[in-house]
């Protein structure tokens, strides 16, 4: 009921059903209509098998080596994917071919209302059926014979409307192949873009790692040079302690006989100073007991210079130059992919 009232409502029910089975390629009228699944939008199926040629141009008919095709909806730009019959594998829409036939039964049984068809403005009373070819404009027949058109060349008005409209079918198939191009090299476009981020990525991560065993070389080898200056600085001063001690007895072995020495001038009587009996006292004031605390300056020295570490200064210059010119080098397959890509973007 609701439905019936739409129609009442709509003051051209007709008008509003021919929009609803109009080619989007062709503009006319569907002519053996096919559906497009799974978008099931309907196309001539000329048109469709324009469409599809045009976007495959190497698959050639249906006995052809290559299995299928795919080519975009032009209604809603829905890939379609077809086997190795191509368009002749859709499935027809009979309904579609049924209703049409019903208008045109419908239509052909109407009568002509007058302003349906042009009228010339010359000739109030004449239909414009003919098309200047000189003047480029359609005219009547009156025209032609008596008036401004009858020194020019015409033609059939339904010969000519059929050739303008099959090259505007032909633009339409083209633009339309166009777009798939254009649609795929967006789609490649789109690809390149994901490729480039993942592989960035990755080039990061092995740089990153490259950097990583290059900084645990360096600490490992920084490591093995600290442990050969804590060596050397143990061993040099195990050497001055030793020698040290060494004079820290001497030291004290000469200090005992001066303070023995020393009690021994206070004694102002030579008998008493014969007479102590301290024998330890004469032997350790004895000649030899000298000359032996007088070796302290001949005990083990270290030479000039021996406390320096200046053998084990490293030179890093070279090291920090490398560094400095570390960079990129672009690859030669790198270099051949950019100038094809160059060349097929300039084409």
């Amino acid at each position: 009921m609701d439905f019936q009232a739409g129609i009442l409502q709509d003051g051209s029910p007709m008008e509003s059903l021919e929009k609803q089975l109009i080619c989007p390629i062709c503009l006319e009228m569907f002519s053996k209509p096919v559906v497009i699944l799974p978008c099931q939008h309907n196309l001539c199926r000329k048109c469709a098998n324009d469409v599809f040629q045009a976007a495959n141009p190497y698959w050639q008919s249906r006995g052809s080596l290559i299995s299928g095709g795919r080519f975009r909806c032009p209604s809603c730009r829905h890939e379609v994917l077809l086997d190795r019959h191509g368009v002749y594998g859709l499935q027809r829409n009979l309904l579609v071919e049924n209703i049409i036939d019903i208008y045109k039964q419908e239509c052909s049984s109407r009568p002509l209302k007058k302003g349906e068809h042009p009228m010339c403005k010359e000739h109030e009373d004449e239909r414009i059926n003919i098309y200047c070819v000189t003047c480029e404009v359609p005219t009547c027949s009156m025209c032609k014979v008596f008036g401004a058109h009858k020194d020019c060349e015409v033609a059939p008005l339904q010969a000519v409307f059929q050739g303008q409209k099959t090259e505007l079918n032909n633009c339409i198939s083209m633009l339309v192949a166009g777009n798939d191009r254009i649609q795929t090299i967006i789609s490649q476009l789109e690809d390149s873009c994901q490729s480039t981020e993942e592989n960035s990525e990755a080039a990061k991560r092995e740089l990153c790692a490259r950097f990583d065993a290059l900084a645990a070389l360096l600490e490992e080898k920084k490591a093995e040079l600290l442990q050969r200056i804590s060596q050397e600085q143990a061993d040099k001063t195990a050497f001055i302690q030793s020698l040290i001690c060494q004079y820290k007895e001497q030291l004290e072995k000469s200090s005992r006989l001066v303070e023995t020495a020393i009690q021994a001038a206070e004694e102002t009587g030579g008998a008493a100073f014969l007479m102590r009996g301290d024998r330890d006292t004469l032997i350790m004031l004895s000649l030899p007991s000298i000359v032996e605390a007088s070796k302290g300056g001949r005990l083990d020295k270290i030479e000039q210079g021996y406390e320096s570490m200046d053998a084990f200064s490293v030179s890093l210059d070279h090291l920090t130059e490398a560094v400095h010119a570390l960079d990129f080098e672009p690859a030669e397959e790198d270099e051949e992919y950019f100038d094809g890509e160059e060349e097929e973007v300039e084409e």
